[in-house]
Order: C-alpha cells, then sequence, then structure tokens
C-alpha cells in the first residue's frame, strides 16, 4: 500500500510540475512585448568618422516616443558612401527592416525602417535622414530666440532653444546646463531653471540666464554653483562628474567668415561673489560674458576637432575670436557690439563646412570653475552676427 501511494505522489509531482511548465510557457507566450520603439540609432567604425563634423555626431540616443524622424549630420551629402551601416537599440524583443547594420544608400534621400513589436501585433515606420548642416546665409543672420520646446522627465522640465533652417526644420543648435542642472534639481519647471526663455525679449521672445544654487547634492559633487548659460553646441551629460568641462561641446559648421558680433542685453549681478567651496570672496563682482570664437573643426589629418570648456579660449584652431569687453549693470535693454579678430579663413576650406563657430552666454564669468554670485541674471535678445560678402 506504502509502495502504491509513493508512486501516486510522484505521478502527481511530475503532473504538477509538467502543468506548471505549460503554465509558465504560456505565461511567457502571453507577455510578449507589444512595444515597437527605436531607443538609440548609430554609425561606428573610424572608417566613417571622416563623413561627419564629430564623432558624437555619429549617435542618435534618447530618441522621443513620439520620433519617427531620425537625422545624422555629415560633411556632404556628396562625399557620403553609397553604403552605410547604422545600427539600432530597440525596446525588448522587437524587430527591424532593413536590419540593423545592414549596408543603406542615404545620398539619394531618407530611408524607412520599420520596427516591429515582438508580439507581432505593432509596427512603427522611421525615417533615417544623412544632412549636411543648414548654415546661416547672406550678409548677417540674427538669432531673434523666437523657437522654444521643453524638454520633460518625470517631474522636471526646462526649455531648449532652436533655429528654424531655410528649409523650415528645427535646427537645435543651442545647448545648456540645464540637463546637467536636472539631476540635482529632478522636479523644476521651466521657469526655475538657470537658461529659460521669457515672454519679454527686446522684440517679441528672449533669454534668460541666471545662476542659481546647485543644492546640497551639487555641493557634495563639487559644483555648487549652476551659472545660466547658452552656447552653439552640445551638452556632453555623460562627462559631468569625471570632467565637468568636457560637457560643453562648442561650435556648429558655417560657409561663410564671421565679422562683428551685436545684440542686445540686460544684466544684474548677484549680492555675493563665491568661490567654487562658496566662501565668499571680499570686493570682487559677478561679470556677466559674451563672446564668440571661430574655428577650424578638423585639423591637419582631416580628423574632427571640438572645442571643449576647458580650450575653447585657448586652442591652436582658433581662426578669429570676439569678447564683449564690458557688460555694465543696467535694467534697461542696451546694445553691445564688437567685431572678430584674427586671421582670414581658407575660402576652399570655408566651402567645404571646414571652419565652426560657438557663440556663448553666460550670466557668471568664472561660472565654468563655478565661481560666481548666486542671483546673477543676464538677459539676451536679438544676437547678429555679420559675414564677409
Amino acid at each position: 500500500m506504502m509502495r502504491n501511494s509513493n508512486k501516486h505522489k510522484i505521478i502527481l509531482a511530475a503532473l504538477l510540475a509538467t502543468c506548471t511548465m505549460m503554465a509558465f510557457s504560456c505565461t511567457k507566450e502571453d507577455s510578449k512585448n507589444a512595444e515597437c520603439d527605436m531607443l538609440s540609432a548609430w554609425v561606428e567604425g573610424e572608417a566613417y568618422e571622416q563623413y561627419f563634423l564629430k564623432p558624437s555626431d555619429m549617435r542618435v540616443d534618447n530618441i522621443s516616443s513620439t520620433a519617427t524622424a531620425i537625422v545624422f549630420t555629415v560633411r556632404s551629402i556628396e562625399e557620403l558612401p553609397t553604403e552605410v551601416p547604422v545600427y539600432f537599440a530597440l525596446t525588448d524583443g522587437a524587430t527591424v527592416t532593413p536590419g540593423s547594420g545592414s549596408l543603406q544608400d542615404f545620398t539619394h534621400g531618407p530611408v524607412v525602417y520599420t520596427v516591429t513589436s515582438e508580439d507581432g501585433e505593432n509596427q512603427r515606420q522611421y525615417t533615417v535622414e544623412f544632412k549636411q548642416p543648414d548654415t546661416p546665409v547672406g550678409s548677417s543672420y540674427t538669432y531673434s530666440f523666437e523657437g522654444v520646446d521643453s524638454v520633460s522627465s518625470g517631474a522636471y522640465a526646462y526649455h531648449v532653444f532652436y533655429e528654424l533652417g531655410s528649409n523650415g526644420d528645427s535646427n537645435y543648435i543651442w545647448a545648456s546646463g540645464n540637463q546637467g542642472v536636472a539631476l540635482v534639481h529632478n522636479n523644476w519647471r521651466p521657469s526655475q531653471f538657470p537658461t529659460r526663455s521669457v515672454d519679454d525679449g527686446y522684440r517679441g521672445k528672449g533669454v534668460c540666464l541666471s545662476t542659481q544654487d546647485a543644492g546640497d547634492l551639487g555641493r557634495m559633487m563639487g559644483k555648487p554653483l549652476a551659472a545660466g548659460n547658452l552656447f552653439i553646441g552640445t551638452f556632453d551629460i555623460s562627462q559631468l562628474l569625471s570632467s565637468a568641462l568636457k560637457c560643453t561641446v562648442f561650435g556648429t559648421p558655417v560657409s561663410q567668415e564671421p565679422v562683428t558680433l551685436s545684440g542686445y542685453y540686460k544684466y544684474q549681478p548677484g549680492e555675493v561673489f563665491t568661490d567654487a567651496q562658496m566662501n565668499p570672496v571680499e570686493g570682487r563682482t559677478d561679470e556677466a560674458h559674451i563672446y564668440a570664437v571661430f574655428f577650424r573643426n578638423q585639423n591637419e589629418q582631416g580628423e574632427s576637432i571640438s572645442l571643449h570648456g576647458d580650450d575653447v579660449q585657448t586652442s591652436p584652431y582658433i581662426v578669429k575670436r570676439v569678447q564683449i569687453a564690458s557688460l555694465p549693470a543696467t535694467d534697461e535693454w542696451t546694445r553691445f557690439e564688437a567685431s572678430f579678430e584674427g586671421d582670414d579663413a581658407d575660402a576652399a576650406l570655408l566651402a567645404a563646412l571646414g571652419y565652426s563657430m560657438t557663440i556663448v552666454f553666460s550670466a557668471s564669468k568664472s561660472g565654468a570653475t563655478f565661481e560666481g554670485a548666486i542671483g546673477s541674471t543676464l538677459y539676451i535678445d536679438e544676437v547678429t552676427v555679420t559675414f564677409k560678402n
């Protein structure tokens, strides 16, 4: 009787195990992912770097869940190979057609990719395009800061600025330190961030830059101040902890040689100037900073060159620069103007987009080294660059 009982128990255990495995299998089958999003896209390989202005242009990360167009910026469409592999990171289990890393021809326009969810029920189409920079054309170009979007995640949101290209596209050539500030103030709204849009500019909208306390977490990271800044380029947040000055990647290509920089500003310094340890510095008053740099974006070997916070004033690849010497405190919109000084550009290299330009604004001149005065506030608007005919 005992033997039969044990036999029955073994059979029952086997049945339960089989049912459990079947149930798990069914659950796994039923829980296949229904998402079909592209998360990142990139071109890899040293052989392709020469076609991009800088290595960071070879990647497009943090693709929005609502985006359907992915754009890579290259020096020249004419020089781009007819076979380029683009790789993708997709939501779990999703597949893409044409395949990730397959060789495609982008010289005749966008290529359409279709992403299919793991469960096979959903699809999304993306266009992937390679484009040359949309550079200013004409004897002058005015940055009016009317193009404003918001970037949000969770509880925070901050402003980003863009220029409208000749074809109506939004060119996000402007960057700021707002992305880094969001790490220490993850519940702030746009009006609280150091760099933000305001409705009462000199004409239409303008930009407000203010130096702010980075909070306890900022102090722990050795970065107690967040100076409001805005510059032409990109912000590489991956460098924030290891080398903060490398976060700012300056410049976008231009096809003309700059001559003058002008615009309108208002400025008031904060009450107490402090050093990088938040110690008050007697007798020192905060200063605003406005300057521009025109530089070669490739070296003698044709390799891409980018300027960062540690060499934007000293790089040997700088050709011309301009700095607004004095920005007195004022509550009224006040015009500034100065001329670029330096060497002439090489015409052939200029035509090949071998030069880049950045314009930089900061509420605290020494904000990059976390020195300044909390409360320093700079407003800017209608910034114009004239170019050599």
